[in-house]
């Protein structure tokens, strides 16, 4: 592991625009969506319905100009660093409780009940082989071995940068699909992760398009960890992180959530944080949370105890 040396690559933060990014999408989905049946429970077991849209407006972030999308409407310094270790334990490989845990991500344990494993014929505490971690660092093939799509895809951005074929999936389908001839083997189907880098010339992007996204709750972990992730690939590929494209197949709120919705609009927004990396390795498997800062982030105060669908 070396020092990560400061290139002054960033645009000064009291340069940048102030964003509502976060706003507009929640927005979108309260004016275009649809109240529908929904399949989560709340806590008490109680089943919530949500509000849906489908196809929600792409959002790009330029990572360098207007800095890394952390949200400012409500705090989340308490908690961003264990969404960015959660997506690196799942680059490794992770795919139960206990592995989670060693990346400094506690909150699988709602999902990973021993009723909610033994639904889906899993041991308490295994998200199962169509999780992300199976998917990403053990991806299934047809003579029975296993593929890793973070290493293979590495290798071949540095071999063939001009590819347009930079993808990675979540999906294993023949462990995700639900019928009466299929047992889902996951506890929670992947709802993000199908990642599409580009390369041009001394410049990164990344697509991160999203299956499902419950936008108090995940957007703001997923926004985070996504933008680390293109802040890790760019320097283990010698280039600059550019833009994180975001774009959600069907965004959702739930009904029970619109208190805190209405809270979060209500507030002051304010221009987005630096994220950037105070370590740097070679091999995106090393990566973690700690290896990441954060900084000039002024946010509005935390909101606690949003309800969650499990």
């Amino acid at each position: 592991m070396e020092k990560y040396e400061e290139n002054n690559i960033y645009r000064p933060y009291e340069e940048r625009e102030i964003s509502i990014q976060y706003k507009n999408l929640i927005k979108e989905i309260l004016e275009k969506g649809i109240k529908s049946p929904s399949p989560m429970v709340d806590k008490d077991g109680k089943e919530i319905n949500t509000i849906d849209y489908m196809g929600t407006t792409p959002i790009r972030f330029n990572i360098l100009e207007n800095g890394a999308p952390v949200i400012t409407e409500r705090s989340i310094a308490g908690f961003w660093k264990a969404a960015v270790g959660e997506l690196f334990a799942f680059i490794n490989g992770a795919h139960t409780q206990i592995e989670l845990e060693r990346f400094k991500c506690k909150w699988w344990k709602a999902w990973l009940t021993e009723a909610k494993c033994a639904k889906r014929g899993l041991e308490t505490g295994d998200l199962g082989p169509g999780s992300y971690g199976a998917a990403f660092a053990n991806f299934p093939t047809f003579d029975g071995g296993s593929f890793n799509q973070f290493d293979e895809i590495v290798k071949q951005m540095k071999e063939r940068p001009e590819l347009k074929t930079h993808l990675i999936t979540p999906w294993i389908p023949q462990y995700t699909i639900r019928n009466s001839d299929h047992q889902q083997k996951v506890v929670v189907a992947p709802c993000h992760g199908w990642i599409h880098f580009r390369i041009f010339e001394d410049r990164l992007d990344m697509v991160m398009w999203q299956r499902s996204c419950d936008v108090l709750i995940g957007c703001p972990s997923n926004w985070v960890q996504y933008s680390a992730l293109l802040i890790a690939m760019a320097e283990v590929l010698g280039l600059k992180p550019h833009e994180f494209i975001h774009m959600i197949s069907d965004a959702h709120i739930y009904e029970n959530q619109m208190p805190w919705v209405e809270e979060i609009l209500a507030r002051e927004s304010h221009a987005f944080p630096t994220l950037k990396l105070i370590n740097k390795h070679k091999d995106i498997k090393d990566y973690r949370s700690d290896d990441f800062e954060l900084s000039d982030y002024h946010a509005e105060e935390a909101i606690k105890n949003i309800p969650v669908g499990v």
